[in-house]
């Protein structure tokens, strides 16, 4: 049987990270959770490491400075042991159960993405500008490297550990969610999408990507491809 590790990048999620876990614990598809605090400022670290004592299956580290989410995720790569990995935010606006749905459609030549954009699943609090930029972004990505992508900033991804594990990330922060998608399909492999459920969050909340993020996104797609 197939196993699966889940990875989650956190930095100064000190309001939601135990409740994102006690969520992410219930799926029990999930056989490993290595959570990466990206050196945060606040007391995410603390509850963490509280919270895992004594729960076999979670690990927990500490990038040496704060490099954004690629790199927090680079930080894991060498600690997997299952068969698949996939990425869940700590911040509460993705529903872990989805992995469920997921999972299903994984295997060693398919990457699999929650999307946002497709089905009839609860979605709500989007921003009208992150709709916007991420159907541009998304049509971009599609047409550059010839498939057909509706999700392109999605954290909700899905891989085969081997890929995972063999690929270098060169990406620092967001952009990660190109990168990886880019050179899962050079690789001869498919992307598959799968609905699911999203309640986003305020800036005041934590939010954190921005308007420059988009501008990256497209420099990694053109860099990526070269």
């Amino acid at each position: 049987m197939s196993t699966l590790t889940i990875i989650v990048p956190v930095y100064n999620e000190e309001k939601f990270v135990i409740q994102s876990l006690e969520r992410l614990n219930k799926v029990s598809i999930v056989d490993e959770v290595i959570v990466v605090d990206d050196c945060s400022t606040d007391n995410s670290y603390k509850l963490v490491s509280d919270y895992i004592v004594n729960k076999k299956k979670y690990k927990l580290i500490q990038t040496l400075k704060n490099s954004g989410k690629g790199q927090a995720i680079a930080a894991a790569q060498t600690m997997i042991n299952s068969d698949y990995v996939g990425i869940h935010d700590a911040d509460l606006e993705y529903y872990p159960e989805d992995l469920v749905q997921m999972y299903k459609y994984i295997n060693n030549n398919q990457l699999v993405l929650g999307s946002r954009f497709i089905g009839e699943d609860k979605r709500s609090n989007i921003y009208k500008r992150t709709l916007f930029a991420n159907f541009f972004l998304s049509k971009l990505f599609s047409i550059i490297y010839r498939t057909k992508i509706t999700d392109i900033a999605t954290c909700y991804k899905m891989m085969p550990t081997e890929f995972f594990k063999n690929y270098k990330i060169k990406s620092s922060g967001f952009e990660f969610e190109v990168e990886v998608l880019a050179n899962f399909l050079k690789s001869k492999n498919k992307i598959y999408e799968v609905p699911i459920k999203y309640k986003g969050r305020s800036y005041s909340d934590g939010k954190k990507i921005k308007t420059l993020d988009g501008f990256k996104y497209i420099y990694w797609m053109i860099k990526s491809k070269l």
